[in-house]
């Protein structure tokens, strides 16, 4: 693809862009295209035009996944900044991919909805929070989705029921070649003042507890069943293991850290450590939650 735009297109198409400006871990090598489309229907076009052979990958706020340094051979979709409609009704609240999932959360409780606090806990777009099924405080997002809108490769926009996905705890099974564009969430009517001070103290909590104020890009790993991950690492003595400018966060185990040195090789290395680590002195295979995509260096 050349770097001009086809006249129909309104958003904005960069190349060769470091995706370490784009993610939460501050790593990453260069994409060779990044376009963030100025809504739906310019994102439809513009997945339309794309080689049928063209790798995708679709970014929010870039919590959640490393890119390795060698970078991402194709077309990166970003929908932070842009995808960003939202609309309540009644207990119904519309929103479009590219909603900070804190952002969903506040305006849902400023309308006087309960049960969508837990997304203030949660550092990504509604479009992450989608693939994954992001959790936290006991709720996950799919709790709560009734009504999809996705987009394939022909540009084709589709509006489907919860029951054409497969979900399960941090993952979540989409029909072949189809990606989200919007949900829609139901929530219960509830009291609006005790809902946002139910955020603010979940906030509170997760600053007290989380490495909130280092590049890091959430939990790194699933919980095993019947345990925790952090529980895990922190009782293996792995809080504070360094691999070049990634270590383990001193302050919740199933975080790791990056400094202005850290490179995704540093940070893929330690993974694997921290997996090789516990499994020897548990016998517990611990699943990454974050998504590793991309060339190596």
């Amino acid at each position: 693809m050349s770097c001009a735009l086809h006249h129909d297109l309104r958003g904005e198409l960069k190349l060769n862009e470091p995706l370490a400006k784009h993610t939460s871990w501050r790593v990453g090598g260069i994409a060779q295209r990044f376009y963030q489309p100025a809504d739906a229907e310019d994102l439809a076009t513009f997945l339309s035009q794309l080689p049928e052979n063209e790798a995708l990958m679709w970014l929010g706020l870039g919590s959640n996944l490393l890119v390795r340094d060698g970078g991402f051979a194709g077309t990166v979709i970003a929908s932070a900044g842009t995808l960003q409609a939202i609309e309540i009704e009644g207990n119904q609240v519309s929103a479009e991919v590219g909603v900070y999932c804190g952002k969903l959360a506040k305006q849902a409780a400023k309308a006087g909805l309960a049960g969508g606090a837990f997304l203030a806990g949660i550092p990504g777009t509604l479009g992450g929070a989608l693939a994954m099924n992001a959790g936290a405080h006991g709720s996950e997002t799919w709790d709560f989705v009734y009504e999809l809108t996705t987009v394939d490769r022909s540009g084709t926009l589709r509006q489907r029921p919860k029951t054409d996905f497969k979900v399960s705890y941090r993952h979540v099974q989409a029909p072949e070649g189809e990606w989200f564009v919007a949900a829609k969430l139901l929530f219960t009517q509830g009291d609006s003042q005790q809902e946002q001070a139910l955020i603010r103290d979940l906030l509170k909590k997760r600053n007290a507890s989380q490495p909130t104020n280092q590049p890091c890009a959430g939990s790194v790993f699933r919980n095993p069943p019947g345990d925790y991950a952090g529980r895990l690492i922190e009782v293996s003595g792995l809080k504070g293991l360094r691999v070049g400018g990634a270590s383990v966060s001193e302050k919740h185990a199933n975080f790791i850290v990056s400094d202005v040195n850290a490179s995704a090789e540093d940070i893929e290395t330690l993974i694997h450590l921290v997996q090789q680590k516990v499994e020897m002195q548990h016998g517990v295979k611990l699943v990454p939650e974050v998504h590793i995509v991309g060339e190596r260096a």
